[in-house]
């Protein structure tokens, strides 16, 4: 639902009843993920995609339908017969939606869910999908706060507040189950639980040519990126327009107090020793996810080298990603850049990297 936000608050602004579709499941190749939302305005306007287009007109009209009913739906689209022209995912996979009709009055929190977005305030929305109980009833979860009920007495909200904050700390979204009084079950309630965690950050050191065209493809990918360079004449605004931020700092400095998670991804592209491998040696040493390092084979086994002088471990080296990115021929900018989002891509969802014409089974991976 983030991507299309901005559109439906307006809409909620204005007074507007809209239809909202989001993916709550997803079986096998499904093309989106839960939390991938269509929203149709009173007018007929469309936003969102949940299908990549293989559903997108029968959802389109479900979509109007909620609206003059008033009842929300959880519809479920499977794989299509190509011989008919029925409704279906032609891509062989299985997707759970749950429609429903939105306003200021069967929605008066999103304006809320829409700010703390905004500030990057991390925020979570449990919605009932399916069971008894009050259908598309929600709680909006903070950190430290709850409100709203699912309306099946306090102990269900506890135990979906005890999930979806964890669910928030990890940025997932998905469904949970639920028995009347909160207990974990597989046969009754179900809850959809979606995550809206601040971006994962990139952080780029080295104020490159190559650097501007990796935050640009960060930014692409939907992370808050930081470029860092101890060089004030070129670490600027101007000469990093995508960049969430730039700092003049000594990289290792900078990175040596700012937050880091298991989300976070750290490119080196320095491939200068007075640089790389100090803020290296303090990067193999945070809990980020992904680390990256720009140069050569030889730039590399020299850069090993004087990391294991400095005293990190091999289990520690194991961890660097050099020369980064993935093996695609890249010579410009542009094509390294291309390189590291496919390698992230990779690590991410746990692709082989091979082309998908050499591959068997299926396509989307996790």
């Amino acid at each position: 639902m983030r991507d299309i936000l901005d559109q439906i608050t307006k809409w909620w602004d204005s007074g507007e009843t809209f239809g909202l579709a989001t993916v709550v499941n997803t079986f096998r190749s499904a093309p989106r993920d839960p939390g991938a939302a269509l929203a149709v305005s009173d007018g007929g306007e469309v936003v969102g995609s949940v299908s990549g287009g293989c559903v997108e007109g029968a959802v389109y009209e479900l979509a109007r339908q909620v609206c003059e009913s008033g009842e929300p739906v959880l519809q479920t689209y499977g794989i299509s017969d190509d011989a008919a022209f029925d409704v279906g995912l032609t891509c062989g996979g299985i997707i759970e939606l749950f429609v429903e009709p939105v306003s200021r009055q069967r929605f008066p929190a999103l304006g809320e869910v829409a700010a703390a977005i905004g500030d990057e305030v991390p925020v979570a929305v449990a919605t009932v999908i399916a069971g008894p109980g009050m259908l598309g009833a929600r709680r909006i979860i903070r950190p430290g706060t709850a409100t709203g009920t699912l309306g099946a007495g306090d102990r269900l909200d506890e135990a979906v507040d005890d999930d979806a904050r964890g669910m928030l700390a990890q940025g997932l979204t998905g469904v949970r189950h639920y028995g009347e009084h909160g207990e974990r079950r597989l046969d009754d309630l179900s809850v959809f639980v979606q995550s809206f965690a601040p971006p994962p950050r990139m952080l780029v050191f080295g104020a490159i040519d190559f650097a501007s065209a990796v935050a640009r493809a960060g930014k692409f990918l939907g992370y808050r990126v930081t470029v860092c360079d101890a060089r004030p004449i070129f670490a600027t605004h101007a000469r990093f327009p995508d960049a969430d931020e730039v700092i003049i700092d000594w990289p290792h400095r900078y990175l040596a107090q700012a937050q880091i998670d298991s989300r976070t991804v750290i490119c080196v592209l320095t491939h200068d020793p007075k640089f790389d491998v100090p803020v290296l040696e303090v990067a193999l040493r945070t809990p980020a996810g992904y680390i990256g390092a720009m140069g050569s084979r030889r730039t590399h086994e020299d850069r090993l080298a004087r990391l294991r002088e400095a005293g990190l471990t091999e289990d520690e080296l194991a961890r660097l990603r050099s020369p980064i990115g993935l093996d695609l021929g890249a010579r410009t900018p542009e094509e390294t850049a291309v390189s590291v989002a496919a390698e992230l891509i990779q690590l991410r969802w746990g692709g082989s990297g091979q082309p998908l014409t050499d591959t068997t089974g299926r396509i989307h991976h996790g």
